[in-house]
């Protein structure tokens, strides 16, 4: 058996390739997933991939899902994929309370929570591979998403500073910052838009595909990529340079 890789929404779209090639790879992969039980059904079927039910918001279910994880996989958890996330779009003046937490909630606080349950045990083996699936747009910042940009760009400052704290563990932290991905949710863009306002924004004149963020991912989680940390790849078609 492989080491143990835990995917976060890793039954669908980016998180669904990410998994695939984990896989691939050699390890024993774990995808989590939050709500959509029929895809991850599928997907389970499809792979043979586990899948796991729980809120990453929640740090209670965080900490008995990677246990129950570990228990089912018989070994500890060595490589985390922080890819959950939400959207919760509006302008800043009609943006709620609410939009702005469930936001926070996922994608930032829910690194934390996933991040935190497994690090002792990274600290304790002396190795660890995390890396966080931030954006675009955690970059740039987007109109009409002042909370997920926030918590994306809330994610490279974790991975920061986590790096840091780990270096001398043997634990890596990087992060990837995906542009514009062909997943169910972007081809769902009317095909106008897309065609006329989001694709000429993008140099190389396409869609990224999910296969290439996994592969992004599965360096970082090798041992080649042991020197590199603290790193963020931006993976955008040129489309923003930091």
């Amino acid at each position: 058996m492989g080491r143990i890789a835990v995917v976060t929404g890793g039954s669908r779209g980016i998180g669904a390739a990410i998994s695939k090639a984990l896989m691939a790879e050699g390890y024993t992969v774990a995808a989590t997933y939050g709500g959509n039980e029929s895809a991850a059904s599928a997907f389970t079927e499809e792979t043979g991939i586990r899948t796991y039910k729980w809120s990453v918001a929640d740090y209670d279910a965080c900490k008995a899902g990677i246990a129950g994880i570990e228990a089912d996989l018989d070994g500890p958890v060595e490589v985390l994929v922080n890819n959950a996330g939400i959207t919760r779009d509006a302008m800043f003046h009609k943006m709620t309370p609410e939009q702005w937490r469930e936001v926070i909630d996922t994608n930032l606080t829910g690194v934390f929570n996933m991040t935190h349950v497994v690090w002792p045990g990274m600290r304790e083996r002396k190795f660890g591979r995390v890396v966080n699936i931030s954006s675009i747009n955690g970059q740039k910042g987007q109109a009409g998403q002042a909370n997920y940009s926030a918590a994306k760009a809330g994610d490279l400052g974790f991975t920061k500073s986590l790096a840091q704290e780990g270096a001398r563990a043997g634990i890596t932290v990087n992060a990837i910052c995906p542009g514009y991905i062909a997943t169910e949710m972007v081809k769902a863009i009317d095909e106008k838009v897309l065609n006329e306002r989001i694709i000429p924004q993008i140099p190389v004149g396409r869609l990224g595909e999910p296969e290439e963020i996994a592969r992004c991912v599965t360096f970082l989680a090798s041992d080649d990529a042991g020197f590199i940390t603290g790193s963020t790849i931006t993976a955008n078609g040129a489309q923003f340079f930091v």
